[in-house]
């Protein structure tokens, strides 16, 4: 744990210090530093832009299918809250750590994509390439020395959010299996006596992780439904809260928006919405088949089997007698 720790810490500070990196270098590096371009619309759908989108003459839908840039790059807020249970006063750590994270990747993922628009060296050229207008950047700007040493900080980064993303897996694996929610949750909820690590979870994440990558053609897909999956986990509870909020659950948690908390609901769950019509567009548009068969599959099997065998999370009495879920055992950090 206290490595698994140190890792994700410093793969925070890299990709900060990466991101800052990059940015200045292709803004230094720069042609000519159009800022200009920044507020310039094209319409680069179909081969003009490489076929990363299908052809359109709308360029507000091509507008909401670039909002997938920023979803991409905040979705490392959720791994606080799978590690929960191994964080010290989580109730208040791991809500500031989410807000934070979305915070600093917002302000410096937009910088940077700023940046890398402003240091391509023709538009068009470089609409045209596509998925790689990246690297064919990278390579018409910057100076070969700097650009290893940069896409090394990146390959580096890349691996440790690997590390954390199976961390976060296995993390939720583990739950869901102490209380009896997963298929062979005997093995899965075991903690080793001195790593105090949940083995068996970890090693079932990291085998579906490579198991999802064998295949590059599908990559772009199980990048979409992956993203999909993270942001619905996160509206299905806050859309059921707001059936249950003031008659089963009455007390907010140390983190409370007051007032604002259901008009702010309200607001997440529509952007669901959102996420879900963008995530399942062309090319991506397998999102949609493998989402829906997902959840298919998933009601059958529940209503099939799982809704009698698991009779919900246990519960016991907390400090103030109110029912909470079971502390974990993975230790502390």
């Amino acid at each position: 744990i206290k490595l698994t720790s140190k890792l994700t810490d410093f793969s925070g500070y890299l990709i900060l210090i990466g991101a800052v990196a990059l940015t200045i270098a292709f803004v230094y590096y720069s042609k000519d530093r159009d800022f200009g371009r920044l507020f310039r619309f094209a319409n680069n759908s179909g081969d003009a832009g490489g076929g990363v989108w299908p052809k359109t003459g709308s360029k507000v839908f091509l507008f909401a299918l670039g909002l997938l840039l920023p979803i991409y790059t905040i979705t490392g807020y959720d791994g606080s809250a799978h590690t929960a249970e191994e964080t010290v006063d989580a109730s208040r750590a791991v809500p500031r750590s989410m807000v934070n994270s979305v915070l600093y990747s917002s302000v410096f993922g937009y910088l940077f994509l700023c940046a890398f628009v402003v240091a391509i060296p023709d538009m068009d050229a470089g609409a045209k390439q596509g998925f790689n207008v990246f690297f064919w950047t990278a390579n018409e700007v910057l100076p070969n020395g700097l650009k290893i040493a940069l896409f090394i900080m990146i390959f580096v980064a890349q691996y440790l959010c690997g590390l954390a993303t199976v961390t976060s897996a296995s993390r939720m694996i583990y739950a869901f299996a102490r209380d009896g929610g997963l298929p062979g949750s005997k093995v899965l909820k075991k903690v080793h006596d001195k790593f105090r690590t949940p083995v068996a979870a970890i090693w079932v994440a990291s085998i579906a992780a490579v198991l999802f990558t064998a295949y590059a053609k599908v990559y772009t897909v199980i990048v979409s439904v992956t993203v999909i999956f993270l942001f619905l986990s996160f509206a299905l509870p806050i859309a059921f809260s707001l059936r249950v909020h003031g008659k089963s659950w009455a007390k907010m948690g140390p983190w409370s928006l007051g007032g604002a908390y259901k008009p702010v609901a309200v607001g997440a769950i529509l952007a669901m919405v959102l996420i879900f019509v963008i995530g399942v567009q062309p090319p991506n548009n397998k999102a949609l088949w493998i989402t829906l068969a997902f959840l298919g599959v998933t009601a059958i099997l529940w209503f099939a089997v799982e809704k009698n065998r698991f009779q919900g999370v246990p519960k016991s009495e907390g400090i103030d007698g109110a029912a909470t879920e079971p502390t974990g055992q993975a230790g502390s950090r």
